[in-house]
This record gives C-alpha cells, sequence and structure tokens, in this order.
C-alpha cells in the first residue's frame, strides 16, 4: 500500500526554491562572463584600427602586397585568436573540451538532410537583409533626403582590391577563418555556456551576440537571424561541423562577389566575359535567395510545432533574456558595440562634435 509517511512538502519547496536560486545565480555569472568576453572583443577591434592607424604609413613602405597581408594578420590576432582564447579562459574550455573536439565536430546522421537547410537559412538571412534596404528605402523617401538613420541602415561593403594576393587573403579569412573562429567561439563555447539554463535562450542570446560583433546595424538583422537559423541546427544535429560549413558556404558567396568585383576593378571594367559572369552570378545570387525565402516560408508551419529542450522553466525566456541585458558586464559591451554599430554616435551626443 502507497504511503507518504517521511514526505515533507515544505521540505521538497525549499528544495526547489534552493534550485531555482541556484540556477539563477549561475545564469547571472554566465551573462557577466559574456559580457565580459565580448567586452574584450570590442576593445580588440578598436585596437586593431589603431595599431593599423598608427602604422598605416610604416607598412605602406613594404608595399601593396606586404601592407595587406600584416593588416589581415593583425586584424586575425585582434579580432579572432585573442578573444577567443580570452573568452576560452574565461569559461574554461579548455578543461571543458579537453577530448572532445572530435565529438564537437562529428558529422551528423543525417548529413545530406542537415545540408537541406542551407536554402532556408540563406533565404531567412538575406530575405532580412533585403528587409532592411527596403526600411532604409522608405524612410529615405519619407524623409525626403538624406539621414543619418539612412547611413546607419546602408550595406557594409568590403572595397575592391587591386592587388590579386590581397583579394585571395581576404577570401580565404571569410571563408575559413571567419566560420572557423566564429562558430567554435559563438555557437561552441558561448552556446554551450547558455544551454543549462534552455537551449531556447542559449540561441536567442548567442545569436544576439553574433548579430552584435559584425559592427554594424545593417548585418546586425541579418546576421542575427543566421544566427538563430544556425543556433536551431547547431541544436537539432548536436554538432558545430555543419554550422561551419553552411557560416562557409554564406560567406563563400560574399567572397565571391568580391573576388569578381575585384578582377572587373583590375581589368578597368573592359573585361566582358568577367562582366557577363559579374551579372549572371549577382542574377543566381539573387534567385537562390528568392527560393530560400519561398523555401523558408513553407516551412515556418512545422517551426513553430519545433519544441526546444528547456531544463529551467521556472523563468521565461523572455525574462532570462531580460536578466541577459540588464548585467552590468552586458551593459558595458552594448555601449561599446552600439557606438561601433552607430560610427560613434555617442561621441557625437556626448561632445557635440562630430565623428568621422
Amino acid at each position: 500500500m502507497y504511503s507518504n509517511e517521511g514526505f515533507n512538502p515544505q521540505s521538497e519547496q525549499n528544495n526547489e526554491q534552493q534550485y531555482n536560486a541556484s540556477m539563477l545565480h549561475g545564469y547571472k555569472i554566465v551573462c557577466a562572463k559574456l559580457g565580459a568576453s565580448m567586452s574584450v572583443y570590442f576593445i580588440c577591434r578598436l585596437l586593431a584600427g589603431w595599431i593599423l592607424l598608427v602604422l598605416d604609413d610604416s607598412l605602406s613602405a613594404f608595399g601593396e602586397v606586404a601592407y595587406s597581408l600584416i593588416g589581415y594578420f593583425i586584424l586575425i590576432l585582434f579580432v579572432y585568436i585573442i578573444p577567443v582564447f580570452v573568452t576560452a579562459i574565461i569559461f574554461k574550455s579548455f578543461t571543458v573540451y579537453q577530448g572532445r573536439y572530435r565529438e564537437l565536430y562529428k558529422k551528423p546522421n543525417r548529413l545530406a538532410r542537415a545540408m537541406g537547410t542551407f536554402p532556408a537559412s540563406f533565404g531567412f538571412g538575406y530575405g532580412i537583409a533585403l528587409l532592411t534596404l527596403l526600411v532604409s528605402y522608405i524612410i529615405s523617401r519619407f524623409t525626403g533626403g538624406h539621414t543619418y538613420i539612412e547611413d546607419l541602415l546602408r550595406p557594409t561593403v568590403i572595397e575592391q582590391s587591386s592587388d590579386l594576393t590581397s583579394v585571395l587573403a581576404m577570401v580565404f579569412m571569410l571563408v575559413v577563418i571567419a566560420p572557423l573562429f566564429e562558430e567554435f567561439w559563438v555557437r561552441g563555447i558561448m552556446y554551450d555556456a547558455l544551454k543549462p539554463y534552455g537551449t531556447g535562450i542559449a540561441i536567442i542570446v548567442s545569436s544576439l551576440i553574433f548579430g552584435l560583433m559584425h559592427g554594424s546595424l545593417y548585418m546586425l538583422f541579418y546576421t542575427t537571424a543566421y544566427g538563430f537559423a544556425f543556433g536551431y541546427i547547431r541544436y537539432a544535429t548536436g554538432s558545430l561541423f555543419i554550422v561551419t560549413i553552411l557560416h562557409a558556404i554564406v560567406n563563400a558567396i560574399a567572397a565571391t562577389t568580391l573576388l569578381l568585383t575585384s578582377l572587373i576593378y583590375m581589368t578597368h571594367e573592359t573585361n566582358r566575359v568577367l562582366n557577363t559572369t559579374y551579372a549572371l552570378y549577382i542574377l543566381a545570387v539573387f534567385i537562390v535567395i528568392v527560393v530560400g525565402v519561398i523555401v523558408f516560408l513553407s516551412k515556418i508551419p512545422s517551426i513553430r510545432k519545433y519544441k526546444i529542450e528547456n531544463s529551467w522553466t521556472q523563468i521565461s525566456p523572455w525574462k532570462k533574456t531580460a536578466l541577459f541585458f540588464v548585467s552590468v558586464p552586458v551593459i558595458f559591451m552594448m555601449i561599446l558595440a552600439f557606438n561601433e554599430i552607430s560610427g560613434g554616435l555617442i561621441f557625437r551626443l556626448v561632445t557635440g562634435g562630430y565623428y568621422d
């Protein structure tokens, strides 16, 4: 016969309160660590820009190729290597991932199906990018001219170069360096640090950080969208392998555009084959975006039914997100991020001066 002898409801309630308090404390610590590591990232970006500015004349003496390669090395060091290393130390990732790197990058069982998510992911991301451009156009039409908001929403364009070595170095940085470092950093260290507090919040916060680290308001929207897509794929496959590949493909599309425009620039726009190839390539990319948007919209009903794990249900995802943004290190990180994204808007507001 069932007996509730020894059962103490008050004790069970106390245990639940202690568990919730412990989880809340741990989550606040993780948020503070994320804010601190990202603050280091934005400071490193500022340092990289300052170093390149100081060394500009000295590096120019070595020639354009050496100037570009040294510049890219400084960027990789300060934008990727140092911040990722600091983040790994803060979250003790060298111990956490010891012996687990093969598991972290394992191929998913349904690799073809996972790769099949690319059209929807690409369409979702660049669909948001086109929507941002549309909003910018509408603002300019209603304001009757050039506005500062229009400047903020302007696409970030990598300028073409007349040196093929520099272009190839940039392509390598976009297609290899960025996906490897950013996925290990965001969907690896940060995502795993947040996951004990709910997969949903891990996807949301890591996506917002991924958007912020790209350094422009225009890129913020569509890179955050990519962050959501890659975060869900990371959860569904349990691996960084597929999201790293998808990230590389997305960047390769942008890198190919850079390569073609640079080659056209080098030939002084006289090469008809290159011009035709470029036009056909842009058309093909646009078609892929349209198809991707359609595929994404068709998947919305199934996405809405897709449930994710939430191991800490005492606090809603919205409150968890709010708790992230009220963390002091995160506030400091946001100040640094907002100032970079806005092109020095804080400087202008505080000093009343102008920022170029």
